[in-house]
């Protein structure tokens, strides 16, 4: 049966095995070969005073992360989602969906109000947080500057 946690530090490797065994397979292919800059980043996503981290969980292992930052917005605090992912072998069965559901059920006691999130509307993720109730904001727009080569 599946269970969901709270993560911290001490969590450190469960969560950069799991986020580099999903992003660096298919359809993300992300290359997260220097493992310093992958450090510096999941250091980034639970290290900080305001990171907020679920675990989904199946008897001991690890097989789904939720990885971002609590936010404190006019129109109420609100959670960001860096990252969120489940295990590949376990996509598709039901288990991201029960993830979502607890984690919101968890931020509804801590008094957050939204969920926010950015993903690729042409990967599968997409699809994915519509069917579980998220809306593609229209009134924002993604803006991004590269520097240097």
């Amino acid at each position: 049966m599946f269970e969901v946690k709270k993560l911290s530090l001490a969590d450190k490797k469960a969560i950069t095995d799991l986020f580099a065994g999903v992003f660096t397979r298919e359809p993300w292919n992300d290359d997260w070969s220097d493992t310093a800059q992958l450090d510096r980043y999941i250091m980034d996503l639970i290290g900080q005073d305001h990171s907020l981290a679920f675990g989904l969980y199946d008897g001991d292992s690890l097989i789904g992360i939720a990885l971002g930052y609590v936010s404190h917005w006019y129109t109420g605090t609100e959670y960001i989602i860096n990252e969120l992912c489940i295990q590949t072998e376990r996509q598709g069965a039901g288990a991201g969906t029960f993830f979502l559901a607890e984690i919101e059920k968890a931020l509804q006691q801590l008094g957050i109000k939204q969920i926010f999130l950015l993903t690729d509307p042409k990967l599968p993720a997409f699809s994915f947080y519509t069917k579980n109730g998220f809306i593609a904001e229209k009134s924002r727009v993604t803006l991004v500057k590269k520097l240097g080569d």
